[in-house]
């Protein structure tokens, strides 16, 4: 397609956004707006206008969005003029740029990303180095200071100096040992890709300017989620040409929880002077109906610094916003599974057509527990997820110590999984012999001396997983697929015949092998999406970085069933019917943002839940609710105060929804169907 005919497929402001292609661009897209339509189109302005794309870079915040703008462009443009643009999170490009640059920093490009239960576990050592694992010691509030520092870039040193109150100083200084075990180990943990990509940048000035040179035009998506450490990394590459063009939504911020910051958005034309703002607020998605509820919740109340804008749609008024009272938490169980049951046999829709929303996951068990008795089929957006189950990760710790023997956490995680007959004892010995030789622990697991003073059963747990990383180390490293040396290298570990005895249940064994075996699937899925043989590496660092909000899609792929999520889990989906429960005051908004004087971020979460409606929307309150065991009298959120009877329609059934009897419930329910069909 010619520019023109690109153009032509997009409305006046989604235009302007696409064709707008050199200098700093804010394009404010609101919900619904078609965000990834107006960065798809815009790339492929850019190639039709002569742009290699080689030059193009494109940073989005899930591998969903990456993956859905790819297939988005190879729609518009011929696959060989698209494969060339980088797509890709922030995440996957500091970690493409650290495996080629890394060694600046005297590290080995063969590092492992470290998970987060590493993290947890290097912790740990480095709090119990320092004396500070001391019963009532804030642990989690330290572990949180060191990634908040990370995100905003500040090293060790610098927090150690910085620290105001002796406990920031005990934080800083078990960062500074934290620090100390990742880099002996070769580890690098997530918040550490952002903040070394960083410093490769900004003090290797021939790093910065190869980036500069090859990626000439760049693309933020969802910029208001960006953090310090990721504005920081966008400002050093957009550099003087500033080529540099970021999509996003103020109203959207909803994650400062962990580490964004929605003073990006807001100061960009502040931070890139001459900035041009294009505002996208034309809504493909929801009725009219249904953003008018969106925009008073957004404007009303107390005042709120915003870009201001104002969602609409020509997709007709249809119904408002209806807002009821229950009795308690179970009468709104209940009634959300009832009013499904109705709704889905009345308009012939089905369960994946609709969406309970809340503001915590606590308040997903009534639900659970009644729509299971109701017979209406659901899914958790969320919860446990496949690469999150111990036998993924413990086949994960195999092979992250064929990539990289430096890695002790995986090796600790290995000697459990299957025992091998390597007590407590001898594990304190091989940390101690790497505090003092400054060596990785597989090492010292070889040294003939340590392994005479462990057991006969030890010496031979020890010397089978010896050879088999030996062995594993040469199959790796020659031709073949990756999946069939897995297989292998698990089989000659005793990985595989060892699950029996790490899971005493032959059933549970059995079903660890299932999950097994489909990660070995997986192997070969990324392999056949490989231009070329992939290495290990490269396989364990898409796994690394790979959401599992994604893997959860997959596994729920094609299921007719309702969807229970947070509201925070629920960014970025749409459904035909929404339910939002629990809006009371001291749930939603949250009591700690009440407490602290916190509430336009716990609004724009009440203005994301409202959005992700696209036809009916239902709003419940419970007159009294069961917390930590005592029933508790509930008031109204005062979100819902926002939307007045010209937005909203309030629904008072005569009955009061109590735990009382069946027939009670039933005619209680039968009154608040007849208000919702108009009928008095």
């Amino acid at each position: 397609m010619t520019c023109q005919e690109i153009l032509s497929k997009l409305n006046p402001s989604q235009a302007e956004a696409a064709g707008t292609i050199n200098g700093p661009v804010l394009v404010l897209a609101g919900a619904g707006t078609g965000k990834t339509r107006v960065i798809t189109y815009r790339i492929a302005y850019m190639l039709a206008s002569g742009i290699p794309g080689s030059q193009i870079l494109g940073m989005t915040f899930t591998n969903k969005a990456a993956k859905e703008m790819r297939e988005r462009l190879n729609d518009l443009v011929t696959p060989a003029a698209a494969e060339n643009v980088t797509l890709g999170t922030f995440h996957s490009f500091c970690g493409k740029l650290l495996r080629k640059e890394i060694h600046r920093l005297g590290y080995l490009s063969n590092f492992s990303i470290a998970d987060e239960s590493d993290q947890q576990g290097i912790f740990k050592q480095a709090a119990g180095a320092l004396d500070c694992n001391y019963e009532g010691f804030p642990s989690a509030q330290a572990f949180a200071m060191i990634g908040k520092w990370k995100n905003h870039l500040v090293q060790p040193r610098e927090a150690i100096l910085a620290a105001d109150t002796s406990f920031e100083a005990q934080a800083a200084h078990i960062y500074e040992k934290y620090q100390e075990l990742l880099e002996l180990q070769n580890l690098i943990d997530f918040d550490d890709m952002l903040m070394l990509a960083y410093r490769v940048l900004k003090e290797f000035p021939e790093a910065l300017n190869a980036c500069r040179e090859r990626f000439r035009y760049l693309l933020v998506d969802e910029y208001q989620d960006t953090n310090a450490a990721q504005f920081a990394l966008v400002k050093l590459l957009a550099g003087e040409t500033c080529n540099l063009c970021v999509v996003g939504d103020d109203d959207q911020s909803i994650y400062s929880w962990r580490g964004a910051d929605v003073g990006n958005i807001l100061d960009f034309p502040d931070f890139f002077p001459g900035a041009k703002v294009i505002k996208l607020e034309q809504n493909y998605r929801s009725t009219s109906g249904i953003l008018a509820a969106a925009n008073a919740a957004i404007t009303g109340g107390s005042s709120m610094r915003r870009h201001a804008k104002k969602l609409w749609s020509a997709l007709g008024e249809g119904t408002r916003p209806r807002i009821l009272r229950l009795g308690d938490g179970e009468a709104e169980a209940v009634f959300a599974g009832d009013l499904i049951r109705q709704i889905k046999e009345e308009e012939g829709r089905n369960y994946s057509d609709f969406a309970i929303l809340y503001r915590s996951n606590q308040l997903s068990r009534q639900l659970e527990q009644t729509l299971r008795q109701q017979g209406v089929p659901y899914k958790l957006f969320g919860g446990q997820q496949f690469y999150q189950r111990r036998e993924i990760k413990d086949a994960i710790a195999y092979l992250r110590l064929i990539a990289n023997p430096r890695d002790d956490q995986s090796l600790l995680r290995v000697l459990a999984s299957p025992p091998r007959g390597i007590g407590a004892k001898a594990i304190e010995e091989l940390k101690r012999k790497r505090e003092l030789q400054q060596k990785p622990m597989l090492s010292t697991l070889g040294d003939p001396e340590f392994l005479n003073t462990l057991s006969k059963p030890g010496r031979t747990g020890a010397a089978q997983l010896n050879d088999a990383i030996r062995a594993g180390k040469a199959a790796f490293a020659a031709p073949g697929g990756l999946a069939q040396k897995i297989i292998r290298y698990l089989e000659d570990s005793g990985y595989l015949s060892g699950l029996q005895k790490i899971y005493k249940d032959i059933s549970d064994a059995e079903k660890r092998r299932d999950n097994l075996d489909e990660f070995i699937s997986s192997v070969t899925q990324f392999e056949q999406k490989q231009k070329e043989p992939p290495s290990l590496e490269a396989c364990l660092e898409s796994f690394a970085l790979l959401e599992e909000s994604e893997r959860a899609e997959e596994e729920n792929a094609g299921a007719d069933a309702v969807t229970l999520s947070t509201i925070h889990a629920s960014k970025g989906l749409e459904f035909p019917v929404v339910i939002l429960i629990a809006a009371e005051r001291g749930i939603f908004p949250h009591e700690r943002a009440i407490e602290e004087g916190a509430l336009d971020e716990e609004r724009r979460l009440f203005y994301v839940a409202i959005t992700r409606a696209k036809q009916q929307l239902y709003l419940l309150h419970a007159r009294c609710r069961m917390t930590r065991g005592i029933t508790r009298p509930a008031m109204p959120s005062q979100f819902l105060a926002l939307l007045d009877d010209k937005v909203a329609e309030r629904l008072e059934p005569k009955d009061v929804l109590h735990r009382a009897s069946d027939s009670d419930m039933e005619k209680a329910f039968a009154d608040i169907f007849r208000l919702l069909n108009g009928k008095n």
